[in-house]
């Protein structure tokens, strides 16, 4: 988790990654944020994300893109 949380705060640091639960839906997250969370979630932990998983709630919160990033390592 302290990996993902370091990636995000190089993308935003602006963002409150620990307290915001809604990243997607209020817009905070743009979309050229979310590819690039994307590419280095797939560098820095070694997985694929299909477009199955590119959703909303998987990005609305760190603990969110940690659940994804744990379910597709096992």
């Amino acid at each position: 988790m302290e990996e993902l949380m370091e990636i995000l705060e190089e993308i935003r640091p602006d963002v409150d990654f620990e307290q915001e639960e809604t990243l997607v839906d209020d817009k905070i997250l743009s979309s050229f944020d979310i590819l690039s969370i994307i590419s280095e979630i797939s560098d820095a932990f070694d997985i694929t994300l299909t477009p199955a998983e590119i959703i909303p709630a998987n990005f609305n919160s760190a603990e969110a893109l940690w659940n994804m990033i744990s379910q597709l390592k096992a």
